[in-house]
């Protein structure tokens, strides 16, 4: 029932995640049997943090038991995501996901998923946007203790900036759901202010319990794939016209460019459309070493002085 409410416009006073924390209570504290008594003594050092990423080498490959916990433990993140958390559904790009577990029993407790930006913010300057990552969706169940997706947050960026290259992580909140941010907030993010995100929302007719996306997935790869079908071109051919994410147009025919787009404005035009309101921005910068991080915040000072010590925002949905 409330899952699908996230479709709708939410009208609580206070944010989704709250609301929904308060209607599966009972529901996963039976699932997992605990009683409220023991959920109220529960605190961070009865749980356990890792990652859920697939790390492997030319030299170190996986083993077909690796490779199938892997894609179980995704699966698990997924629905845990569809339940738990506002817009129910994977990002797009997903890179890096990390859980939060009770020690007792291995109980998924808390999710964190990082993607890459759909588009960079050029913060560090534009020669260093590939040292951004998005923490694009993260979750914690009803049970677990107020401060448990704060400190999966913390520890996901900084096993990032330990093991990656990532330097600066940026994450939105949504005033639809009632949100402001409490965690980047607690956790000392800096505010970029509220102009981020879509202007406007799609729902598809024919798969509603997607929800709603914005016209970037239009021009998913995904997507791409379906309109080329639907032309009836050759699989191999369009494969060999594809880049990573997306078409190589400088190759493709004049004509069947013309066809695809043709097809992508059919498909957007069987949407659903609706406006929604820009989102809450945060950003946080965090080095390996007390000097590097020192040399990204001034770097983020020059290329961004009108977003120095913004307020935090305070009043829901606005």
């Amino acid at each position: 029932m409330l899952i699908q409410e996230r479709f709708k416009n939410y009208s609580k006073d206070h944010c989704w995640q709250y609301e929904i924390r308060l209607q599966n209570l009972e529901d996963d504290l039976k699932a997992i049997g605990l009683s409220k008594d023991e959920m109220e003594k529960l605190s961070i050092d009865d749980f356990y943090f890792s990652d859920v990423v697939k790390l492997e080498t030319e030299e170190k490959k996986w083993t077909k038991e690796q490779e199938r916990q892997y894609k179980k433990e995704c699966e698990e993140i997924k629905d845990f995501i569809k339940k738990h958390e506002w817009l129910g559904n994977i990002p797009n790009r997903p890179t890096h996901r990390f859980t939060a577990r009770l020690k007792q029993n291995n109980a998924l407790a808390g999710v964190v998923i990082m993607a890459t930006p759909n588009a960079f913010s050029h913060l560090l300057g534009k020669e260093n946007r590939d040292l951004e990552k998005l923490v694009a969706r993260g979750a914690s169940i009803s049970w677990a203790p107020k401060n448990l997706g704060s400190w999966i947050v913390s520890k996901s960026v900084k096993w990032m900036v330990k093991n990656t290259d990532f330097r600066i992580f940026t994450a939105y909140s949504d005033p639809e759901a009632k949100e402001l941010g409490t965690i980047y907030q607690a956790m000392n993010w800096i505010y970029l202010g509220q102009t981020s995100g879509t202007a406007k929302q799609y729902l598809d007719p024919a798969k509603p319990n997607k929800g709603w996306f914005s016209g970037r997935d239009f021009r998913k790869k995904s997507k791409y794939k379906m309109y080329a079908e639907n032309i009836g071109l050759d699989k191999d051919l369009w494969k060999g016209w594809m880049k990573k994410y997306s078409p190589n147009w400088d190759i493709i025919p004049a004509d069947i460019k013309t066809k695809i787009k043709q097809e992508e404005e059919k498909y957007r035009s069987s949407c659903i459309s609706r406006t929604v309101p820009p989102k809450h921005k945060y950003c946080y910068i965090l080095g390996r070493s007390k000097k590097e991080t020192k040399q990204l915040k001034q770097l983020f000072v020059e290329n961004n002085p009108k977003k120095i010590n913004l307020p935090y925002p305070k009043k829901r949905g606005e």
